[in-house]
């Protein structure tokens, strides 16, 4: 297994980490011994970065993987996040000290090493979506007050919502680490895309979060599972997915899957999601890519597609050119 270096935070993070979410859904609906067997496998793969949240399972995911690291005992890095309700402000220091407390107890930890804000990040503040000056002026405040306090280590974000705000905090320097958006669907983090291109661009935000330094965490690397170019869910799986700065739902999101069919076809990757796990590898500034398991054996496909290291520059160039195909990137080009 491949070690990166977490951004300024100084750790070292295996390049696959381990997803816990809803979606894979293995650490909220798997089996106890199936759970404990993946968490014990992932370790002797090399992995050492698990993420979490309270809203997976509604607290079954933490509790879950809290048990399943206390039988395995192995020195391992976990995240997990916090969501803000709402409504008026309140008091959201005690919002999010609160959200910790409870997430601490059920993982069973004294001390976290990174908590991550889960909402979306907008310029000014609606519904649920955090604003800008908000998570300036107060959530950061509350995350550095809970690292002086010893419960954590390190703070970040779940880099979606609105791109130009997305881009001012992260230029404001004061995060550790951030949750980044990349797949075959929806590469702009890191590339270039053609315009009218059928997903959010976040404009090279992988060039930002590098500049300040962040540790960064690829998410939604198989795009929900519609890399595989299939409808089909596994039992395991969360029945439905929406997509995420990706198409309008999950069956435009496997149709345009199906349209980069061709790297497969050709023989430059097995499978699309090897191609989007290889591409997260090789780009540079992602420090660890998630994915979400239903099973042991999409843990180990994807460590053995993640073994392989970057896509080839063949393949690169034939992605380019199926990325410029999509519907509405060829009627813009």
């Amino acid at each position: 297994m491949d070690y990166r270096t977490f951004g300024k935070t100084g750790l070292k993070v295996s390049a696959l980490g381990f997803g816990c979410g809803n979606v894979g859904g293995l650490m909220v609906r798997g089996a106890p011994a199936e759970r404990e067997r993946a968490v014990a496998r992932a370790v002797e793969l090399g992995i050492n970065y698990f993420d979490t949240a309270p809203s997976y399972g509604d607290g079954l995911s933490e509790r879950h993987l809290g048990q399943a690291l206390k039988a395995v005992k192995a020195p391992v890095y976990v995240g997990t996040k916090f969501r803000l309700d709402p409504g008026p402000p309140g008091n959201v220091a005690d919002a999010i000290a609160g959200s910790l407390d409870a997430s601490l107890w059920r993982l069973g930890l004294e001390e976290l090493d990174l908590l991550q804000l889960h909402n979306r990040i907008v310029l000014e503040r609606r519904d649920s979506d955090v604003g800008l000056r908000m998570l300036l002026d107060a959530v950061v405040p509350a995350l550095d007050k809970l690292r002086q306090q010893g419960k954590i280590r390190f703070y970040g974000i779940t880099a979606l919502g609105e791109t130009e705000a997305l881009h001012r905090v992260i230029d404001a320097g004061v995060l550790d680490t951030a949750q980044v958006c990349y797949n075959l669907l929806n590469p702009s983090a890191g590339v270039e895309v053609p315009a009218g291109f059928p997903a959010q661009d976040f404009r090279g935000l992988l060039r930002r979060t590098k500049a300040q330094g962040m540790g960064v965490i690829a998410i939604r690397v198989a795009a929900a599972g519609a890399l595989s170019g299939s409808p089909a869910r596994h039992p395991i799986a969360a029945p439905k997915v929406e997509p995420i700065a990706s198409g309008p739902d999950y069956a435009s999101d496997v149709r345009r899957a199906q349209m980069l069919g061709a790297l497969v076809r050709e023989g430059h990757v097995e499978s699309l999601v090897e191609a989007s796990l290889r591409l997260a590898v090789g780009t540079d500034g992602i420090s660890t890519v998630l994915l979400g398991y239903s099973s042991l054996e999409h843990l180990e496909y994807a460590a053995a597609c993640v073994a392989k290291g970057p896509l080839s520059r063949p393949a690169l160039d034939r992605l380019a050119a199926l990325w410029r195909q999509l519907p509405g990137a060829a009627a813009a080009s």
